[in-house]
């Protein structure tokens, strides 16, 4: 919202400097993004004076000028504008000014041999027009001018300065001159001075069928005032420049008319040519053939940008004679605009629901003044009140009669009042500085001077107030809590006391906060970089086996490509690791530890999961391999995950994993941590490695957080326990098994364990082996054991008895034979 100053001070009797007054309504939440001086444009820009024009000697398109500035001597001025003549009063650019729309500095020249001290202006070089044929002849555009020499900046409002304000979307009267002038009125206690209100109109119901009746109560209300004589022109000067200091273009006296209503009370109207509507109908203008409707599929309408709209049913139209005229709430239509030869017009004004244009809107990648605030949501009882105030101006302005006006739905909303309760404010907010350093609750006349000043009407109560909330602020005051708020804001937030909860309890990370920290730096520590992207992902996934039905889709999305919460952090770990081997790294190892979400789950669709990606060389490795990238294989890689799993004492399996569709059928996967799968890790699919580009030798994992941490935080889990050296030998056998080639080591070890108990003190794994010798579907695994007693030392006998009874278990589980 851009806020002429100027035009502020009319509404409000505020004369706060500019930059004390952003400060006051940045702190009360209306943020002011820039303060726009336009007195620069034209500063050292003077009223002339053309005495003289004299053909320059060497150049046919040039021309040497006399002109008086006001200054002892006139100045001569080489110009190249064709329109430049004696006897006419010119904007020139005197010697040491700075014209900032050009970015150029006015210093002495000599063009083609003649001197030149100053320039003469256009429009453009001004920053008022976009293109300009030639220098801006004063005497065409006012009646009256300043004296020679005189600034020219206050003939074209170059005088002011302009707010910028960011408007959040529970403000939506933010969006109004008088919204703010209100605002600044509450915060420094000066006198309003709005405009007087318009004579209200009487109205007659809008003859519409009983659909559109519906459709048209859902919104709102929804008006027609029908004006006739209207002569269409440029507008007024000071119109004009209202419009252009708050971003506007004039188009002409009409349409101008209704963007200033918008601007001072934040209620879009629309005006339709009522002939060219009547043309649509075969000649007959009648109120019976309007419609608010949603548009036809493949429904074309040619907006007043020039651009033309193939529609959906998610667009709402109004039509006439069932031909769509104007997108609802959104922008009118070309068919029924405005023109020169405009001499009867319906003006609109409705308010139409907020979901109606935002979906509309949306819909077609369209946002305009207009949208923008009924997103916001606006007051109904502001309609009729601003129509009423663009109907006066027309009469004024155009010379407008007023023939009639159709009016369907209620135009004033029953609001009850709120109550305010002295004790819940106070308990709220706390003691506050009362200007001498001490600190109590505000003052009864405080909060009703405050509430007063926001246009709240109160009502003395046994707890407090009962107060009305304006219908300009009925939008974002709705609960008492709101108007706490609002106190809060306009007394000051640093006026409050700084004081912490009573009793004071230390705080603390969970077992589960820990655990997960710790998991994070023990993935960091194993090589591997952690990323964050983005909850937000389009409606399909491009990853094998992924469900469409699983992705939550948003009621509001703002992107195609951000419309569904994701459900795996796959993709985006896959698109990442793309981009750096694309952009020439030899690697990527990353992981990303966050929540994903499945509309088909049982129980709650959010999930915490981690997901992790090791992929090519690692960087910090080169230089034990003269420079040459060597990509880890299955073990190492599953090595990495392990190492960082190893810190939380978990005791893990792994299960052979065979129809996972993103992973190598035969170098996969489940991981099982306390007999419980928990995840899966392996080599990516090869068709999936070709899609992104990706190595061959490339793996991925993917954790269940909860099961994790649950695990990873049982009792004692991580306290270190102490076990006195062994002080008696141990004795190590190794044992060569043939078994399965199916059959796991894990499950082997698994075994060996529970059959060595007492004396077997550690099993591992030392060699596998495939050969012809062996015979198909069998391999040869060997396995070292240590057996130790604590207290003495083992005779062999005892030993034998132990390593018998592993044997006999493991031929009896899994058909295991000695290996000669």
């Amino acid at each position: 919202m851009q806020v002429s100053l100027q035009w502020l001070r009319e509404l409000v009797a505020c004369d706060l400097p500019p930059e004390e007054l952003a400060e006051k309504l940045s702190v009360a939440g209306f943020e002011v993004e820039e303060i726009v001086d336009l007195s620069a444009r034209a500063a050292g820009v003077v009223v002339g004076f053309v005495e003289s024009r004299e053909a320059h000697p060497n150049a046919d398109k040039l021309s040497v000028c006399t002109v008086s500035i006001g200054s002892d001597q006139p100045a001569q001025i080489v110009c190249g504008a064709k329109n430049v003549r004696a006897g006419i009063h010119v904007a020139v650019a005197t010697v040491g000014s700075y014209l900032p729309t050009v970015d150029l500095t006015i210093k002495p020249a000599e063009l083609r041999g003649v001197a030149s001290s100053g320039m003469i202006c256009s429009l453009s070089e001004l920053g008022l027009a976009e293109s300009s044929d030639g220098i801006v002849i004063l005497d065409d555009l006012f009646q009256r001018l300043p004296a020679v020499g005189s600034p020219v900046g206050p003939l074209f409002g170059l005088d002011d300065q302009v707010l910028e304000l960011a408007i959040t979307a529970n403000r939506p009267d933010g969006l109004s001159m008088l919204g703010i002038a209100r605002e600044v009125a509450a915060l420094t206690g000066a006198n309003l001075s709005l405009p007087a209100a318009a004579p209200s109109i009487a109205a007659q119901p809008l003859p519409v069928a009983v659909d559109s009746q519906n459709r048209i109560e859902a919104g709102g209300l929804y008006s027609v005032t029908e004006l006739s004589g209207i002569q269409v022109a440029p507008s007024p000067a000071w119109l004009q420049s209202r419009l252009e200091r708050a971003g506007l273009r004039p188009i002409n006296n009409v349409v101008d008319i209704t963007n200033l209503v918008m601007l001072e009370q934040g209620q879009p109207l629309h005006a339709f040519d009522a002939e060219r509507l009547a043309s649509l109908s075969g000649g007959s203008l009648k109120a019976d053939q309007l419609d608010v409707r949603p548009a036809r599929a493949a429904e074309r309408l040619e907006t007043l940008d020039g651009n033309t709209h193939e529609l959906s049913d998610a667009a709402w139209v109004i039509s006439y004679a069932d031909q769509a005229v104007a997108l609802a709430g959104v922008m009118g239509g070309a068919n029924s605009s405005v023109q020169e030869s405009t001499q009867r017009i319906w003006l609109e004004a409705a308010m139409f629901a907020p979901q109606t244009v935002r979906q509309s809107a949306r819909s077609l990648g369209l946002r305009t003044d207009s949208s923008s605030r009924f997103e916001k949501g606006l007051p109904v009882e502001v309609t009729l009140s601003a129509a009423d105030r663009a109907v006066q101006l027309l009469q004024e302005i155009c010379g407008a009669q007023l023939e009639q006006r159709w009016l369907h739905g209620k135009s004033d909303a029953k609001r009850e009042p709120l109550l305010l309760r002295v004790d819940a404010l106070h308990n709220l907010l706390g003691p506050v500085d009362n200007g001498s350093g001490e600190f109590g609750d505000l003052a009864d006349e405080t909060i009703e001077q405050i509430l007063s000043a926001l246009g709240c009407s109160l009502e003395s109560h046994d707890e407090g107030w009962l107060v009305q909330v304006p219908p300009a602020r009925a939008m974002d005051l709705q609960r008492e809590v709101d108007l706490i708020e609002e106190v809060a804001r306009l007394v000051g937030y640093d006026r409050f006391a700084s004081h912490l909860p009573d009793p004071v309890a230390p705080g603390g990370l969970t077992a589960e906060q820990m655990a997960e920290r710790r998991l994070r730096a023990q993935l960091a520590s194993a090589g591997l970089q952690e990323v964050c992207s983005l909850s937000l992902g389009p409606a399909h996934s491009e990853r094998p086996g992924a469900d469409p039905a699983a992705r939550v889709a948003l009621a509001n999305p703002l992107l195609a490509d951000y419309s569904h919460l994701r459900d795996s952090l796959v993709d985006d770990l896959l698109s990442a690791a793309q981009r750096n081997l694309q952009a020439g790294r030899s690697g990527f190892w990353a992981f990303e530890l966050g929540h994903v979400f499945d509309a088909t789950a049982k129980g709650s669709p959010q999930r915490q999961q981690l997901t992790g990606l090791i992929s090519g060389a690692r960087q910090a490795e080169l230089w034990s391999s003269s420079g040459k990238p060597v990509f880890p294989d299955y073990f190492e890689a599953r090595g990495v995950l392990q190492q960082a799993l190893q810190a939380f004492q978990l005791p893990s399996e792994d299960r052979r994993l065979t129809d996972n569709p993103l992973l190598h059928p035969g170098r996969a996967a489940t991981v099982v941590i306390e007999g419980r799968p928990a995840g899966f890790f392996g080599q990516i699919h090869p068709e999936l490695a070709e899609r992104f580009d990706l190595p061959a030798a490339s793996y991925l994992f993917q954790l269940d957080v909860p099961s994790l941490l649950s695990a990873a935080t049982r009792k004692n889990r991580w306290q270190p326990s102490f076990a006195p050296f062994a002080t008696v030998p141990a004795s190590e056998r190794d044992l060569a098994l043939v078994v399965g080639s199916d059959t796991a080591s894990s499950q082997l070890l698994q075994a060996i364990r529970k059959a060595g108990k007492p004396l077997l003190e550690q099993a591992e794994l030392v060699d596998r082996y495939d050969g012809e010798q062996l015979g198909s579907g069998q391999c040869s695994q060997a396995f070292r054991l240590r057996y130790r007693d604590a207290k003495r030392t083992l005779t062999d006998a005892e030993v034998d008895q132990a390593h018998q009874a592993i044997r006999e278990a493991l031929e009896k589980q899994f058909g295991a034979k000695l290996r000669a």
